[in-house]
């Protein structure tokens, strides 16, 4: 079956986010002077302006911070899919990341509401990382 939904463009400074991603790896770039970890990736830190940083790994933990749920497709490939979920979910290494809800009913959504990460695996060269309410 053919994947309909637009994919991810990767930049040079996404390439190496989407390629982890792929591995089921969730990583973000955290800066070696003032330890501020962004979100998207960047040559340089925002809050001091180093260019020193490592990758750290995404426990895939965090919080809803906003959400809203469309019930209307604004591409076709989404109609099946409809309603969904989009939401900032607020991780908690503290970069806030726009991705869906899954495996949970859109009335049950809620700000602060607990979210772990899963994966959709979409063909050789791209998961998306997604996420549902947690566990615990």
């Amino acid at each position: 079956m053919t994947y309909k939904k637009p994919l991810p463009n990767p930049t040079p400074d996404t390439r190496t986010f989407w390629k982890q991603c792929k591995n089921h790896r969730l990583t973000f770039q955290k800066c070696n002077d003032c330890g501020h970890v962004r979100w998207p990736p960047a040559l340089i830190c925002p809050r001091c302006h180093s260019v020193s940083h490592e990758s750290i790994e995404s426990s895939g933990r965090g919080t809803v911070f906003t959400f809203v749920v469309y019930h209307q497709a604004f591409h076709p490939a989404f109609h099946e899919d409809l309603p969904y979920i989009v939401a900032i979910i607020k991780l908690k290494e503290g970069p806030q990341f726009l991705s869906n809800i899954v495996g949970c009913d859109p009335d049950q959504v809620s700000c602060d509401m607990s979210v772990e990460l899963v994966w959709e695996d979409i063909n050789e060269d791209f998961s998306l990382p997604k996420f549902q309410p947690a566990s615990r």
